[in-house]
């Protein structure tokens, strides 16, 4: 039976990391809204835009397409998709938020955070954001580890909240309990190695989601 008020939403669901299509078809049978693919090179999750489209193009209707991109040059976004059909753009470097508004698709921004100061930074801006676990300098995201949720038990922001970093079957509640989340974005938590899915891990993460 659901615990979410009869006025909340359901909680959407992104998987990230896609690099296989069995992988991507498989997410999208069990119901899920989006699926991930990255292109920053120094990731384990690293895709090609080529092998990409291949798989984009085998998804079916509706279910999104979400490219990764660090600190990308605007020429590097628009290569990609020149190439690949995404819906939507997550940028989880130190971008502006000028530079998030001036995309030709919807944004994501990647907010990693370890206090109420990181907080204030994602007010800054004007659109989604997903707050994940701060990473090492150097390092953004994709680090398959947590940060202390009940700091945003009052957070507010005027557009969609994501929760990514650390997320699995056996957390989904305690994620779920802190505030209703617009989506959770998943991928070292359904995984057998980076990169590659695990049908039973993916599953359990979906109902588990599902049934809350």
């Amino acid at each position: 039976m659901s615990h979410q008020p009869n006025n909340q939403q359901r909680t959407r669901i992104k998987v990230c990391g896609i690099t296989r299509i069995e992988d991507a078809l498989t997410a999208s049978r069990l119901g899920v809204d989006a699926v991930g693919f990255v292109f920053y090179p120094k990731s384990p999750r690293y895709i090609s835009p080529m092998q990409a489209a291949k798989i984009i193009r085998r998804l079916p209707p509706f279910v999104s397409a979400v490219g990764l991109f660090v600190n990308p040059k605007q020429s590097e976004i628009d290569e990609v998709l020149q190439s690949c059909p995404l819906g939507v753009i997550q940028l989880h470097g130190d971008e502006s938020p000028e530079f998030c508004m001036a995309q030709s698709r919807r944004v994501v921004k990647a907010i990693p955070v370890s206090s109420m100061e990181d907080l204030k930074r994602a007010r800054s801006y004007p659109c989604p954001v997903l707050l994940d676990a701060k990473a090492p300098e150097g390092v953004y995201g994709g680090t398959g580890t947590s940060f202390d949720w009940s700091l945003l038990k009052n957070f507010k922001h005027d557009y969609p909240l994501i929760l990514a970093g650390g997320l699995n079957a056996g957390n989904v509640e305690a994620a779920l309990s802190v505030r209703q989340w617009f989506a959770l974005d998943v991928s070292s938590g359904v995984e057998t190695s980076p990169g590659i899915k695990d049908d039973l891990k993916l599953s359990e993460f979906i109902a588990r989601v599902n049934s809350f």
